[in-house]
């Protein structure tokens, strides 16, 4: 793989938010839609995502290899081999990612927008047509996912519990907690973000 140093990541172009979205959407939710081919661990090819991408979102490897290098969310990453590219998290279609199930830190968190919480602790978190719901180790990062929402929140969530009442998680390669739905019975609001 290419060297991701600072000199070079300065000498690539800046991907653009259209870029990044782009790269966002197509390994999670839409290979097919630009003709792209996933396998079951949800890798794309890196040459055909390239291919793939039209004039308004036209990516370069230097796009891709900055994108996943300065990503704050470490989203992404590439194949051993570099010849591949795929979301750690965030999936609507069928993947393996190959997690193993781990015992979560006695609580997590959530971050949402104050709207959702009455519905939240009502029908408890929802993957909301993801795979997983996410979760955080830290409250500081789940006030930051919420803190870009309108109103924000944070819930806990007694992950203890859960595993002791037999529910599954894993951990993505970016330190997300992915946990099936979070039945109401296991949410308490904490604060705002």
């Amino acid at each position: 793989m290419a060297d991701t140093s600072t000199r070079t990541r300065i000498s690539n172009p800046p991907a653009s938010k259209k870029v990044t979205r782009f790269l966002a959407y197509v390994p999670r939710h839409g290979p097919d839609t630009v003709g792209v081919g996933m396998d079951r661990r949800g890798w794309v090819p890196v040459d055909a995502l390239i291919e793939r991408s039209t004039e308004h979102r036209a990516l370069t490897r230097p796009m891709l290899e900055d994108i996943v290098a300065t990503d704050g969310k470490r989203r992404f990453v590439f194949s051993e081999d570099g010849t591949k590219i795929r979301a750690v998290n965030g999936h609507s279609v069928d993947v393996d990612l190959g997690l193993r199930p781990l015992q979560p830190p006695a609580t997590l968190y959530h971050g949402t927008a104050v709207y959702n919480v009455t519905a939240i602790l009502r029908n408890g978190l929802l993957p909301i047509g993801r795979n997983h719901v996410h979760l955080s180790a830290d409250r500081r990062t789940a006030a930051d996912i919420g803190g870009k929402l309108a109103w924000p929140k944070v819930l806990a969530v007694d992950s203890a519990a859960m595993a002791a009442d037999g529910l599954v998680f894993h951990r993505s390669e970016n330190g997300i907690w992915l946990s099936g739905p979070v039945p109401p019975k296991y949410l308490t609001v904490v604060d705002e973000a």
